[in-house]
């Protein structure tokens, strides 16, 4: 199948009224009917501010990279992404044009 890899890429301790933003983002894929997406925090990261967020042990708050991506439909593309403008968030995005499936199982 066709479709469309949508990641996002935030600071683990944003919120978005009082939720994760990653939290935010995968319980609104839920509620949309998306198949599943995943969130992966990352070890080290900068951003556009070149900001560079490392984990370190004793380090207790959060702001390290965490990435959050979905296979999805081209429509589901859009209509995600219409979804989190209205919401007004602003967040750092990436698509791409991609294959899909399943390997020895159904598509359901």
């Amino acid at each position: 199948m066709q479709g469309t890899y949508l990641k996002f890429y935030v600071h683990e301790n944003r919120n978005h009224h009082h939720i994760l933003v990653y939290e935010w983002l995968l319980e609104q894929a839920k509620k949309m009917g998306i198949h599943g997406g995943s969130a992966f925090k990352a070890i080290a990261g900068f951003g556009r501010h070149g900001v560079l967020h490392e984990d370190h042990f004793f380090e207790l708050a959060g702001d390290l990279p965490v990435e959050v991506v979905f296979m999805v439909s081209h429509e589901e593309a859009e209509q995600f992404l219409e979804l989190i403008r209205n919401a007004g968030l602003t967040l750092f995005y990436v698509r791409m044009a991609a294959e899909y499936g399943v390997i020895n199982g159904d598509t359901h």
